[in-house]
């Protein structure tokens, strides 16, 4: 069972004040909502659900789970590679790089977790093998806090309201929770993303005009 220190610490890798930079990335929601794909608490909705069930949240879960299962540093250089390989667009490739690296540094610096310099969700599921936090809320807490970032850039964006995007994030945390806690189990056979639209988008991010977020 986790512990209250397994909690704390895991709310800690996942605020907002822990610098892995999370709040300038979009993950192309940036461009949806500019071209008019997302305009209100309902499609922003949809477009978050579609990205957690069907794109990269779930799949980041798998390899986050992959990594904790990991024993050897020729197999985590592997999957770091696969992971790096499976991003649909350069903005995707640096955001995870960048995230991943700002989160080895200072997890490194706080908990002398040697990790060395590996994409985000392989770089999480290392740091919880070596911290020896639970895998599953690992990853639920991961995923919420990827889930409540994009709500947050809606907010901003569409824009919400602050009491709409909380609603919105309360409604989600349950999907974020479950979704979770199947994919930290899976193989990297079960890897795969139909969240197409998601994926454009975040290629139509690199040339748009006038951008707020990196991605």
């Amino acid at each position: 069972m986790p512990t209250d220190k397994h909690i704390l610490t895991l709310a800690q890798m996942f605020s907002p004040a822990f610098p892995v930079g999370a709040f300038a990335y979009s993950h192309g929601l940036e461009w949806a909502i500019d071209c008019g794909d997302v305009t209100d608490t309902t499609t922003t909705k949809h477009w978050i659900e579609s990205v957690l069930q069907h794109g990269s949240g779930r799949n980041d879960c798998i390899f986050l789970g992959a990594a904790f299962r990991t024993d050897t540093p020729e197999e985590v250089a592997e999957l770091d590679a696969l992971c790096r390989a499976f991003a649909p667009s350069r903005e995707r490739l640096s955001e995870t790089e960048l995230q991943g690296t700002a989160f080895c540094d200072a997890t490194e610096a706080v908990w002398q977790a040697e990790l060395g310099s590996l994409c985000y969700p392989v770089a999480v599921g290392r740091a919880a093998r070596a911290l020896d936090l639970p895998l599953e809320l690992t990853g639920q807490m991961y995923l919420q806090a990827f889930m409540s970032n994009l709500a947050a850039a809606a907010m901003r964006l569409v824009p919400l309201g602050q009491t709409d995007g909380q609603r919105l994030i309360q409604e989600l945390t349950q999907l974020t929770s479950a979704i979770a806690a199947e994919a930290v189990q899976a193989d990297l056979d079960a890897i795969g993303s139909t969240a197409f639209l998601s994926d454009i988008a975040s290629m139509k991010h690199e040339t748009q005009y006038s951008r707020i977020f990196r991605t």
